[in-house]
């Protein structure tokens, strides 16, 4: 059996005469950082403090002694080099790399002394690359078209600017004998009850002309197959009756299985065949299938998993830090474990950042969220000439093969907003004819997919609306990527169509207060202050927080802490106005996949939870409206639709309560109406006429229950609206059996819109578990706040907030 070396240790890192020492996996500025060079370019406007760092060459040495050994040869293994790289041993060169998302393998037998992996800045290998193709045109200025690296690094409308350089993922030693495992691609199937791997091996031999016969054992649950190898290939198909079925969160278990798969060298002078290499995974058994059918209202983009249709409850993921050597398998774990407390059932991995570790779709696989990869092209025109394409096939293999033994990946996505680029942001006359991608995604990838990996769907882009045929973001064909709203409308004109497929919507707000404090301590906190603009990286970004908040608000002018509450407010009822009304035209919308769940750095951006990890409102609020059960009230024509939305496995029966009310507590009319909704269904009702607020009454409003649920309809804007001033009474409780905790009990004495506490005030390393929360008069709410202890009352009522009257 093959042995292995890690080596993690007794690396250098060379700046400006000096020996650093090195962690890897790593990166320059981790090691910078570590050693005081730099600040932190996360904090305050450090960026442009550690620019330089990106634009320089550096050195990673480290002595290589090989370990004792009777194997045949020894390789050096790179699981991720970032990203031009030249590899050395005593000045010999081994290679050269220019590709992040790749692994790479030399042959080191017998050598010994120092090892060198020198690497080019990443500005300089794109102006290279630039210059030998011609230019293409970018969303952003800068050359992430060029270079094989995360695209996001070169900055985006929600990070910084930090171009990363270094060994940012493990390196080894593999010393191995006669044969390796060089790939497994396991094709996992299901039909009639039986689920079937067919596990396809390719291997490498020390000697390729000496034919010595290689044989491959494998196993899962209990069943074993055995082949000989054809040359260099071979197969081996096991049969498993009645699997257990891998499901997404919601509509069954994630059961896993085990596959163990042994090379084995089984030449006849040999009295048994010995052990070579092996290979393990977990793979789980579903189908998975995109119905892209044609109907009366378009082109369908509806995932079918065991034969389920699935409402996809989707989030976008970015890189989770911007240097991301940093992402431990534990950090992974914390934000898919709260992906999935907010009923998420889906998660995008977005095209400008990465091919995530296994920890990732490993924790996915566990918790049963889905995964759409996009393949790595994001905004920009990509050229298909060399050396490009050839890194891009070898990427794209490479990482096909590494994935699909997860059940959790449902679909391969080719690129990000590349396909409408070219159509409708110039790009077809700057480019004059050049390449910009389209034959990666139209011609390589799927081909790729279908090749490797013929299991699961692919699609060309994100939006795509499945052929030049139809404009590329068509809403009604295919996946649709909502930006009008945010960028020139309020959030109500997320009721004017009914996509097939929402890959795309969001609106921003700020990171918690906390948050803030930590990474602009020299900031004197304002909406406009140089700290709070330097973090905020969209086009007009502030702009269109303040008219989003105008639209419903009085302005909060010179009141940062209002303002704050306010844009926190605006982003949650924004994304659930859309979440609400698309989940109420099931099945002619399929899903919904938010931008964004995360982000990489403290700022102002689209994501639910902050860059600290802090939960923001609309964290609690995807919560409520990607429950398996809602309760919604959408406006439609001259009156308004009640919808329950069953997305569970059993039918709902329910009695329907509609109160029409007024700001000051007065009912002026309510009834009971029983209400049934099939599983995986909605079920519409219209409102009765007596039951419906005068249209832009300032004092009425509509309120639907059922189950426990709640739903509100405001007849006229918050600002036109006659709200009381909020009477509340606030008690803390200590939780006994927690020292750590304690339970705010707000008690209403009037109509109380949108109360949000903000437990971070209180202490930065305290969290609530509620968000934005309406309460009737007499109501009463109970909050429970982790992370602190002996705090009165009066200081949790300074951290309340709630919409007041004009």
């Amino acid at each position: 059996m093959k042995d292995v070396t890690p080596l993690p240790e007794g690396w250098n890192l060379h700046h400006d005469g000096s020996v650093l020492p090195a962690q890897v996996p790593g990166c320059v500025h981790t090691d910078l950082l570590t050693a005081g060079v730099i600040p932190d370019p996360l904090i305050g406007a450090n960026e442009h403090e550690v620019a330089w760092v990106g634009r320089r060459a550096w050195l990673y040495t480290r002595r290589l002694d090989l370990p004792p050994s009777a194997h045949e040869r020894t390789d050096l293994v790179f699981e991720g080099l970032d990203t031009a790289a030249e590899i050395a041993v005593d000045g010999e060169v081994l290679g050269r790399t220019r590709n992040m998302h790749r692994p790479y393998r030399f042959d080191v037998s017998g050598r010994s002394g120092e090892l060198s992996v020198r690497f080019a800045s990443a500005y300089t290998e794109a102006a290279a690359v630039s210059k030998l193709v011609g230019e293409r045109p970018n969303v952003y200025p800068e050359p992430s078209q060029y270079i094989r690296k995360m695209a996001s690094s070169f900055g985006w409308d929600w990070g910084p600017t930090v171009v990363t350089a270094g060994i940012w993922k493990p390196v080894r030693l593999e010393s191995w004998s006669t044969a390796r495992l060089d790939r497994v691609r396991p094709v996992v199937t299901v039909a009639d009850g039986t689920g079937r791997v067919e596990l396809h091996i390719e291997v490498e031999r020390t000697a390729p002309g000496v034919a010595r016969v290689l044989t491959a054992r494998a196993t899962v649950a209990g069943v074993e197959a055995t082949t000989v190898l054809d040359g260099n290939r071979g197969t081996v198909v096991l049969d498993v009756p009645g699997p257990e079925l891998w499901w997404p969160r919601g509509y069954g278990e994630q059961p896993l299985y085990e596959v163990e798969l042994t090379l084995l060298d089984a030449t006849d002078e040999l009295p048994e065949p010995v052990p070579l290499d092996a290979w393990h995974r977990r793979i789980g058994f579903r189908t998975v299938r995109l119905d892209r059918s044609k109907d009366a209202h378009g082109t369908g983009f509806t995932f079918v998993v065991n034969g389920v249709r699935v409402f996809a409850r989707g989030v976008n993921w970015i890189p989770d830090d911007v240097l991301p050597s940093r992402i431990t398998s534990g950090a992974y774990r914390r934000r898919l474990e709260q992906a999935a407390g907010a009923h998420i059932d889906l998660v995008r991995v977005w095209g400008g950042g990465l091919y995530e570790s296994d920890a990732f779709y490993d924790a996915c696989d566990e918790l049963g969220l889905m995964v759409w990869q996009d393949f790595l092209f994001a905004c920009a025109a990509y050229p298909e000439e060399q050396p490009l394409r050839g890194e891009v096939e070898a990427e794209a293999r490479e990482n096909v093969v590494r994935l699909m033994p997860h059940p959790s990946l449902v679909l391969w996505n080719g690129n990000n907003e590349n396909l409408w680029g070219f159509r409708d942001w110039g790009w077809e006359s700057l480019l004059s004819g050049d390449s910009w991608g389209e034959g990666y995604y139209l011609g390589m990838l799927p081909r790729i997919v279908a090749e490797l990996d013929p299991t699961r769907a692919y699609t060309a882009g994100s939006p795509w609306s499945g052929s030049w045929d139809h404009h590329p973001n068509d809403p009604a064909h295919g996946t649709h990527h909502s930006w009008e709203v945010w960028n020139r409308l309020d959030y109500s004109a997320y009721r004017a169509s009914v996509p097939r497929f929402v890959a795309e919507f969001g609106w921003q707000a700020p990171p918690a207060v906390s948050t803030l404090r930590r990474a602009l301590p020299d900031d004197n906190l304002a909406p406009d202050s140089p700290g709070m603009l330097h973090h905020q990286k969209a086009e007009d970004g502030n702009g269109k927080l303040d008219r989003g908040v105008a639209r419903h608000f009085a302005p909060p002018d010179g009141d940062f802490d209002r303002w704050h509450y306010l844009t926190q407010v605006v982003q949650a009822r924004a994304v659930a106005a859309g979440i609400e009304h698309w989940r109420s035209h099931w099945p002619v919308c399929a899903g919904t996949i938010v931008w964004q769940l995360n982000d990489c750095w403290p700022v102002s951006s689209w994501s639910a939870i902050d860059g600290d990890g802090r939960l923001k409102p609309l964290y609690h609020e995807l919560r409520r409206v990607y429950a398996d059960r809602l309760v919604t009230v959408q406006p439609e024509g001259d009156g308004l639709t009640v919808a329950l939305v069953n997305q569970s496995a059993d039918g709902w029966g329910a009695e329907v309560l509609l109160r029409r009310l007024t700001t000051d507590g007065v009912t002026l009319a309510q009834t009971r109406l029983p209400v049934g909704a099939e599983a995986r269904s909605v079920t519409r009702l219209a409102v009765p006429d007596d039951l419906l607020p005068t249209p832009s009454s300032p004092k009425e409003y509509l309120v639907a229950e059922a189950d426990g649920l709640r739903a509100f309809h405001f007849a006229a804007r918050d600002r036109d609206t006659d709200f009381p001033e909020p009477r509340f009474g606030v008690e803390v409780q200590p939780v006994t059996d927690d020292g750590d905790k304690v339970d705010v009990v707000v008690t209403a004495h009037t109509l109380v819109r949108d109360l949000l506490l903000q437990a971070d005030r209180l202490s930065p390393d305290a969290a609530a578990d509620r968000g934005l929360v309406t309460l009737l008069p007499g109501e009463q709410t109970r909050i429970r706040v982790s992370g602190v202890s002996g705090v009165s009352a009066e200081r949790v009522r300074e951290a309340i907030f709630c919409v007041e009257g004009s």
